[in-house]
C-alpha cells in the first residue's frame, strides 16, 4: 500500500497583475485585476514505503509547491492527497510525527544557541522521553560524525556541520516519510557526498521513504532508482532513471584515443562527433549500430583506448526539461 498517494493534485495562484507607471498603479489600487497561475496541474503518482525517489524539475517548475501540498503547509486548489494515512492539510499531530521537511535554504536551530539546545527542544515538542532523546541523539550523531560539534554555537559551525546538524534535529522524532529540498544545497563536495552517505544508511536503516529534490544530479543517482519530472506543472515522467535514458537518450557515449591524430572528414561514418582534439575523440552513436560501429572503429582506426559510456544523466534531463517531453 502507497504510503504517499497524489491524485490529480493542483495548485492555482491568483496573482495580481498591474500595469507599470503611475497610472497603472492608480489603476491597480482603485480596481484591482488578477491572473491566475497554474503552479501544479493534476499530479498524480504513488510512492511506496521505503522507497527513495528523486523529485526533479527546473526553477519554477512546481517542486516546492508540491512539497508543500505534502506536508500540509499549503492547501491543494484541486485533486487529493494523502501521506501515511493521512490528508495532510489538516496538520493533525499524529501526522506531524510521521513526517519530516528539510529545505537546503531554510534553518530550524536557534543560531545563537549549541545545537544541543534546540535539540531538547524538538525532543519536547515531540514528546520524547529523555531515553529516547539520548539515544537518538548519540546514534544520529554517531552517523554525521557530529558528536563533538553540538555543544558548539550553531553560528561557529561550517555550512556543512550545519546542514547535518538540521537533519539530525528534523530526525530525532523518526519519521516515517522525509522530504529534503536540495539537502545539499551550497556544500562543497565532501559535505554532499557526507549527507548522501547518511541519507543512504538511514534509509536501509529505518526504511524510511525518501522524496527528494536537488539540481546536483550526483545526490539522484546516488539515492534514486526512481524518479518523477515536473515541468511546468506537470509530470512528465515517473519511471527509473535507466527507463530514463532508454526513452531519451537513444544513443551511447564513446570516447576514443588514437595513435595518431584523425581529421574530422576521416571520422565521418562512426557517429555524431561531439569533440576532436589532437588524438582523442568523442561520439554519439545510436544504440542500435553501437556493436557495428565499434567493431569499425577497432578494425578501421588505429585506436589506443576506447571507452563506450551513456550520456551525462544531467545533460538528459536537461534535454526533458528544454522540451518538455520525454517522447
Amino acid at each position: 500500500m502507497a504510503i504517499i498517494r497524489s491524485e490529480n493534485l493542483s495548485k492555482v495562484y491568483p496573482v495580481a497583475d498591474k500595469e507599470p507607471g503611475l497610472v497603472g498603479t492608480l489603476r491597480h489600487f482603485l480596481r484591482r485585476k488578477y491572473r491566475l497561475v497554474e503552479a501544479v496541474q493534476k499530479v498524480s503518482f504513488a510512492i511506496e514505503p521505503g522507497e527513495v525517489v528523486g523529485f526533479l524539475g527546473a526553477n519554477g517548475a512546481g517542486k516546492t509547491t508540491t512539497l508543500k501540498m505534502l506536508t500540509g503547509l499549503i492547501y491543494p486548489s484541486g485533486g487529493s492527497v494523502e501521506v501515511a494515512g493521512f490528508v495532510p492539510f489538516r496538520r493533525e499531530a499524529a501526522f506531524l510525527s510521521k513526517i519530516t521537511l528539510v529545505m537546503g535554504q531554510k534553518q530550524q536551530l536557534i543560531w545563537d544557541l549549541p545545537a544541543l539546545d534546540s535539540l531538547k527542544v524538538n525532543a519536547a515538542v515531540y514528546g520524547l522521553s529523555d531515553r529516547d532523546y539520548t539515544e537518538r541523539v548519540g546514534e544520529l550523531s554517531e552517523m554525521l560524525a557530529l558528536a563533538d560539534k553540538l555543544t558548539q554555537p550553531v553560528r561557529k559551525l561550517s555550512l556543512g556541520e550545519r546542514m547535518k546538524a538540521e537533519l539530525l534535529a528534523a530526525l530525532l522524532h523518526r519519521p516515517a516519510v522525509l522530504f529534503l529540498d536540495e539537502p545539499t544545497l551550497g556544500l562543497d563536495v565532501n559535505a554532499q557526498t557526507a549527507v548522501r552517505t547518511f541519507l543512504k544508511e538511514y534509509n536501509e536503516r529505518y526504511g524510511a521513504t525518501v522524496l527528494l529534490t536537488s539540481h546536483y544530479m550526483a545526490d539522484i543517482t546516488a539515492l534514486c532508482k526512481r524518479v518523477l519530472l515536473i515541468h511546468k506543472g506537470r509530470l512528465i515522467y515517473d519511471g527509473s532513471l535507466d527507463g530514463l535514458l532508454d526513452r531519451f537518450a537513444p544513443y551511447r557515449e564513446v570516447r576514443a584515443e588514437f595513435g595518431r591524430p584523425y581529421s574530422e572528414a576521416e571520422l565521418v561514418g562512426f557517429g555524431e562527433v561531439e569533440m576532436l582534439a589532437r588524438c582523442e575523440a568523442r561520439f554519439l552513436v545510436e544504440r542500435d549500430s553501437l556493436t557495428r560501429t565499434v567493431a569499425r572503429l577497432l578494425a578501421e582506426l588505429q585506436v589506443v583506448d576506447l571507452k563506450v559510456s551513456d550520456p551525462p544523466i544531467d545533460e538528459v534531463i536537461g534535454k526533458v526539461f528544454s522540451t518538455g517531453s520525454v517522447n
